[in-house]
């Protein structure tokens, strides 16, 4: 049974991550950690090799539609491995629970940045679609 819910989570993330271009620790650890009992760090290296895969998708059909920016996706991945080495050290060095409320707070920060972009942008149309007085 673990395998089908972990290929339900697997296309479900892969289908929201297509849809809204969301990291795929966004929806892939929380999903390993409450639905399949996974612990935080299991679930946060598990989801760095099930990210590979919904990237390489999803970059090749946006690519196909002229959505990609090669020059700016070269810079970022070419820069990410530093990080990601530097991020493996340090989830290694320190107790789990740190790093589920870290992740939590990632989480809290990425909703209120959407939310206030989203609420920004509503306002600012409204104003462009008022008539004169």
């Amino acid at each position: 049974m673990d395998y089908v819910l972990a290929a339900v989570l697997g296309f479900a993330g892969g289908a929201v991550g297509g849809l809204l271009g969301v990291g795929g620790g966004i929806l892939f650890v929380p999903a390993l950690t409450i639905f399949l009992g996974e612990g935080q760090l299991h679930a946060e290296a598990t989801s760095l090799l099930a990210i590979v895969p919904v990237a390489l998708a999803g970059a090749w059909r946006q690519s196909s539609y002229g959505n990609v920016r090669l020059r700016d996706g070269a810079l970022v991945g070419a820069l990410s491995p530093l990080g990601v080495l530097a991020g493996v050290l340090i989830s290694n060095a320190v107790p789990e629970r740190a790093l589920e409320l870290g992740f939590a707070a990632l989480l809290l920060v990425v909703a209120f940045q959407l939310a206030r972009r989203v609420l920004g942008a509503s306002r600012r149309s409204q104003r462009r679609s008022r008539p004169p007085r």
